[in-house]
């Protein structure tokens, strides 16, 4: 018994790789939304160090191929969203309606009403990409063309990582462009109608300056094939 016992220890303690093999559950989301994004953060931090890692021994290749293709991806960087924007601009605040206001409505009423949604969100980041922004963020986080910006549960998720709202969107450019795209945006519109009744947040402020940080995440590419 103190033999198998022993067995089963290590095999633990091998499987676990220094973490909790039955971890405390969550009470509540917001906890789990935060654990997640931290261990994100992490991955992403040792993904973009390896990028750095193969980028220096790519350049220490002499051959005039790599050299060429090397100078052609340098040039694409910044409109790709690859190297870090600042400058004036807008930050903008979307929230849900505060629970008090929530459980103030009546039973038949439609709580989806009182909380933001994904294309809540992709209607401001649009109407600021149609104001001329030279960068966005949510959360924090640089927006791409590959971006998806996805609704799972009372999150949204950017690059596979939830982000609890508030949700913070800021832009870098001419305020008084992008103030007025965001104003005459008609389903912005549509959504400060239900700010106006109390149901959703918002919150719109010029910024001397706004900091957007250059992506970081994967860039791996994929698409489907037609089947045979």
């Amino acid at each position: 018994m103190v033999v198998l016992s022993g067995t089963l220890f290590v095999a633990s303690a091998q499987n676990s790789d220094g973490t909790d093999l039955r971890p405390g559950r969550y009470t509540d989301l917001a906890s789990l939304v935060e654990a997640e994004a931290e261990q994100y953060d992490a991955l992403r931090q040792r993904a973009a160090d390896l990028d750095d890692e193969v980028d220096r021994l790519a350049g220490s290749v002499s051959n005039a191929g790599v050299t060429k293709a090397r100078r052609q991806a340098d040039a694409l960087r910044d409109m790709g969203g690859l190297e870090p924007r600042r400058g004036p601009g807008v930050r903008i605040v979307l929230s849900d309606a505060p629970p008090e206001v929530v459980d103030a409505q009546p039973p038949d009423a439609d709580v989806n009403e009182f909380v933001v949604h994904q294309q809540d969100i992709q209607a401001v980041v649009n109407a600021l990409w149609r104001g001329g922004a030279t960068a966005v963020t949510i959360a924090g986080q640089r927006i791409i063309t590959t971006t998806g910006i996805k609704c799972e549960g009372n999150a949204v998720t950017l690059h596979g990582v939830p982000y609890p709202q508030p949700y913070v969107i800021e832009a870098v450019g001419d305020p008084g462009s992008l103030q007025a795209s965001v104003g005459g945006d008609d389903y912005v519109a549509a959504y400060l109608d239900a700010v106006g009744r109390g149901a959703v947040g918002w919150d719109l402020a010029v910024e001397d300056e706004v900091v957007a940080p250059a992506y970081d995440g994967v860039l791996t590419m994929s698409y489907a094939q037609p089947l045979d």
